[in-house]
C-alpha cells in the first residue's frame, strides 16, 4: 500500500514537471515554443533513459571491479540479488575517500552499483549490507529511471529560459508575448519550481528505498547505523560542488556536499535524523 501511494505521488510530481515545461514553452513562444519544449523534453528523456548509468559512473571516475578485488561486496550483492530473484548488477568503485554509494541504470538488467573507497573503508560488513540493500531497492523500484527523467526534465526548464532569451522565436515586434522580461522570469523562477518538484521526488524515493532495503536485508538497524556514519563522513569529506557531480548527487545514499543554512532546505535528500528514526521504528523502537 505504501509503495503504491509513493508511486502515485511520484507520477503526479513528474506530470507537474512535464506540464511546467509545456506551459513555459507555450507561454514563451506559442505553438512554436510548445513544439520546441516538447522536443527538448523527449530528447533529454531519451538521453537520460539510455545513458544515465554511463554519465553517473563517469562523473565519479568509477571503474568496474572484479570479485577478486572486492569479494565482500560481491558476496553481499549476490546474496541480496538472489534472495530478491533479480539479476546481479555490475559493481564499480569510485576512487574518492568521500564516503558514499549509488546505483544507476534504467532497469535491473542494466543496473550498476558503485561504492566509493571511503565508504568501503568506513563501514563494517553488516552496515555495508544495509547500504547495498538500499541501493538495490532503488534499482528494483525503478527509482534510478525516475530520478534521471526528473533531472532531465528539470534541466529543460533552464534550457527554455536561455533559448528564449537568446532567440526570440514566435514573436514579432508588435506581439503581446512575454518578451525579455518573460524569458527572465522563466530563467530565474522556472529552475526553482523544477528543483522543488525534483527534490520532492528524490526525498520520497529515499524514504521508500530505506524501507525496501531494510526489508531485503531484514536488518533496519544496520542501515540506520551506516547512515549515522555517512552523515558525519560526508560533512568531514564532502565532494566538491562541481557541475558534473550535481546530477549524480541526487542518486547517492547521502548528500555528498556540505550543506549549511538555507541551502539545506533545498537538498534532494531528506533529513538524516528522520531517515534514521523511521528505520528504528521499523525495528520496533519507539520515538
Amino acid at each position: 500500500m505504501h509503495r503504491h501511494v509513493n508511486g502515485v505521488k511520484t507520477a503526479v510530481l513528474l506530470a507537474l514537471l512535464s506540464g511546467l515545461i509545456l506551459l513555459a514553452g507555450q507561454w514563451l513562444g506559442g505553438r512554436q515554443g510548445l513544439t520546441i519544449a516538447a522536443v527538448l523534453a523527449l530528447a533529454t528523456n531519451g538521453i537520460s533513459y539510455f545513458f544515465s548509468d554511463k554519465i553517473a559512473l563517469r562523473s565519479m571516475r568509477a571503474r568496474p571491479v572484479s570479485e577478486a578485488e572486492q569479494p565482500g561486496m560481491y558476496r553481499i550483492v549476490r546474496e541480496l540479488s538472489t534472495a530478491a530473484r533479480q539479476p546481479m548488477p555490475r559493481l564499480f568503485v569510485s576512487p574518492t575517500m568521500a564516503p558514499n554509494a549509488f546505483a544507476t541504470g534504467r532497469n535491473p538488467r542494466n543496473a550498476a552499483v558503485c561504492c566509493t573507497d571511503g565508504i568501503l573503508a568506513m563501514l563494517h560488513e553488516r552496515e555495508l549490507r544495509g547500504v547495498l540493500g538500499h541501493e538495490l531497492s532503488h534499482v528494483y523500484n525503478r527509482d534510478i529511471l525516475l530520478s534521471s527523467v526528473a533531472a532531465g526534465l528539470a534541466s529543460v526548464i533552464m534550457y527554455l529560459g536561455y533559448l528564449v532569451w537568446l532567440v526570440p522565436f514566435g514573436r514579432s515586434s508588435d506581439d503581446d508575448g512575454p518578451g525579455p522580461l518573460g524569458a527572465l522570469v522563466v530563467l530565474l523562477l522556472g529552475p526553482v519550481a523544477a528543483g522543488l518538484i525534483q527534490m520532492a521526488i528524490s526525498r520520497s524515493r529515499e524514504y521508500q528505498a530505506d524501507a525496501s532495503g531494510a526489508a531485503i536485508t531484514g536488518d533496519p538497524l544496520a542501515l540506520a547505523s551506516a547512515l549515522r556514519k555517512l552523515e558525519l563522513g560526508a560533512r568531514a569529506l564532502p565532494l566538491p560542488p562541481e557541475p558534473n557531480l550535481q546530477t549524480t548527487s541526487s542518486l547517492m545514499i547521502a548528500n555528498p556536499f556540505r550543506r549549511e543554512g538555507i541551502s539545506s532546505w533545498f537538498s534532494t535528500h531528506p533529513p538524516m535524523a528522520e531517515r534514521i528514526a523511521r528505520l528504528e521504528q521499523l525495528a520496533g523502537y519507539r520515538r
